[in-house]
């Protein structure tokens, strides 16, 4: 047996062809879609990530500006950029993109943005809301997860799902949108006693833990399915996942390929977020 990749490539080019439509709808009501993104670093993975965003937004008809604030930037300049663009009603969604200069904190910056804006799900009272089931955006890569399983028809109901990592953009959130979705869902991470004895009773394996090769096939369950959601970088500077694929694909019924699974995908709903923030915007 050898796993079935899952990619994410024809599931976003469908999304952004939908979400080149629905902006198309609203620019002829007058309404154009904006997205805006906040950086402030040298970071060249995130300039590089930075401009995947602004060109996905390009071919969805989305306008998208970059405000670059250098790696320099205070917590304090951040935080007023993001207290601008939320009062700002031309700008629809808002992404504060990481890493952040040394010293300054994400989470206490991502209550700057408008709830309604935060299309990357980053402000604590949407992350709030999505726990108690009532509308918000989910980060996006969470949400990807979700959507990548759908495309799949991977059936989540009354199914044992171990979500290894606990972070806030993932994590905990895909958690969440599993629980909604009638899986039985456990969480594990990195210091996990045992993780095999967790990862070898699921049906279905998010990995999302930020660490090159944590899940080997010999800790999971022959027919799984597992999402790889890592982004690493090897020896040779190429982009590996949190999952030994090697060794996977002989064990897995289907394994989500890094680049090309879980990561076009969540570019793709970010701009469709933006576009049904613009939407909201107009009720």
């Amino acid at each position: 047996m050898t796993a079935v990749l899952l990619s994410g490539r024809e599931l976003s080019a469908r999304i952004r062809n939908d979400t080149a439509a629905a902006a198309h709808v609203l620019r002829a009501a007058g309404t154009s879609p904006a997205l805006a993104v906040v950086t402030a670093t040298a970071d060249e993975a995130s300039a590089s990530y930075v401009r995947s965003i602004a060109r996905t937004a390009a071919r969805a008809e989305v306008d998208c500006e970059i405000h670059d604030l250098g790696p320099s930037a205070s917590e304090e300049d951040i935080r007023d950029w993001l207290a601008k663009l939320s009062a700002d009603p031309a700008v629809h969604g808002i992404i504060l993109q990481t890493p952040l200069p040394s010293g300054v904190s994400p989470l206490a910056l991502a209550g700057a943005i408008d709830p309604a804006k935060d299309i990357d799900g980053a402000n604590p009272l949407s992350l709030g809301r999505l726990v108690v089931g009532l509308p918000a955006f989910a980060p996006a890569t969470a949400a990807a997860v979700l959507k990548l399983l759908d495309h799949h028809a991977i059936g989540l109901s009354g199914r044992r799902v171990v979500v290894v990592g606990r972070s806030t953009v993932v994590g905990k959130p895909v958690a969440h949108l599993l629980l909604a979705r009638d899986a039985t869902v456990t969480i594990c991470h990195s210091r996990t006693a045992d993780l095999a004895e967790y990862t070898r009773e699921a049906d279905v394996v998010v990995v999302a833990a930020g660490r090159a090769g944590l899940v080997t096939g010999a800790q999971l369950r022959a027919g799984c399915c597992v999402i790889d959601v890592g982004t690493n970088t090897d020896g040779a500077g190429g982009i590996i996942g949190d999952v030994e694929a090697a060794s996977v694909l002989p064990v897995a019924k289907a394994l989500s390929p890094v680049p090309g699974g879980v990561g076009p995908v969540t570019t793709a709903l970010l701009i469709e977020h933006t576009v049904r923030a613009a939407a909201s915007a107009l009720r």
